[in-house]
């Protein structure tokens, strides 16, 4: 009789224990789905505003090369190839990088997943050292600019392209010449001129004085531009760059959360047994 009742309280823990158990898996499997819907949203979101923010980089790059007046005065043509290049470059790679990070996502493939994870890693590399280059040769980049400017001042008035150049730098800058109005000898454009109101410029030919022209060149200008665009751009490049690796170190380390809660609980009751 000790034995039949022995027997059956036997039985009905392991049962207990059974029920308790698949209660259990039952339950962390119900948490790896939330914790991967969130996820799948979370990237799906990430992507979307990678994919808006890689049409944006596109379209400026191209509205540079198709209207590059102002642009192509302040660099020599190969560095100004080189930025709208770096920047549609960018602006694709985005593109195609949010494209495969929504379709890998929504549809759990881990081919996508895996290519997404190497772009981004490639991406990062690339705007770390970009971000690092910006730093590191700005100074050489404002001795080529020095040089380029002077090299251009003999085409204005010869060149379409210099002299709409040149006054476009001139206006949008309120400068004149390299370093000042004296560079351009006897000829000192009209946009040297102080605008009275927009359309209608002083007459600094026959007096240049400092109250009817723009007295300050445009190389130091330029280089006050330049320099602020480098720092803003370099240092907009190394935070993203951060930002990325930062989406995808915990990307996997909530991919990895529920087996790691799911191994640790199963070796805790493994113990307890």
């Amino acid at each position: 009789m000790i034995n039949i009742q022995n027997r059956f309280i036997h039985l009905t823990v392991r049962r207990e224990h059974r029920s308790t158990h698949w209660s259990f898996a039952m339950g962390m499997g119900g948490a790896m789905n939330r914790c991967g819907r969130c996820m799948k949203i979370s990237l799906i979101c990430i992507n979307v505003v990678t994919f808006l923010g890689g049409i944006i980089a596109l379209a400026v790059g191209l509205w540079v090369w198709i209207s590059r007046s102002f642009s192509s005065t302040l660099m020599s043509n190969n560095m100004f190839i080189a930025s709208v290049v770096v920047v549609v470059a960018m602006g694709a790679a985005l593109m195609v990088l949010s494209i495969l990070g929504c379709c890998g996502a929504a549809k759990e493939v881990k081919c996508m997943l895996l290519t997404y994870y190497i772009l981004v890693f490639i991406i990062f590399v690339v705007m770390l050292v970009g971000g690092i280059l910006q730093f590191v040769f700005r100074e050489k980049v404002m001795t080529t600019l020095d040089r380029e400017l002077y090299a251009s001042i003999p085409y204005y008035g010869v060149r379409h392209e210099y002299t709409k150049s040149w006054d476009d730098t001139q206006t949008y800058l309120q400068c004149c010449g390299v370093k000042g109005y004296k560079d351009w000898n006897d000829n000192v454009p009209e946009s040297c001129c102080r605008e009275v109101y927009p359309g209608k410029r002083m007459d600094c030919k026959a007096s240049p004085n400092p109250t009817t022209m723009y007295v300050e060149g445009c190389l130091s200008k330029v280089t006050d531009f330049l320099r602020e665009d480098a720092v803003y751009v370099g240092t907009v490049a190394v935070i993203i760059a951060l930002i990325m690796v930062n989406i995808v170190f915990k990307h996997l380390n909530l991919r990895l959360m529920p087996i790691k809660t799911v191994v640790g609980k199963s070796s805790a009751n493994a113990g307890h047994r």
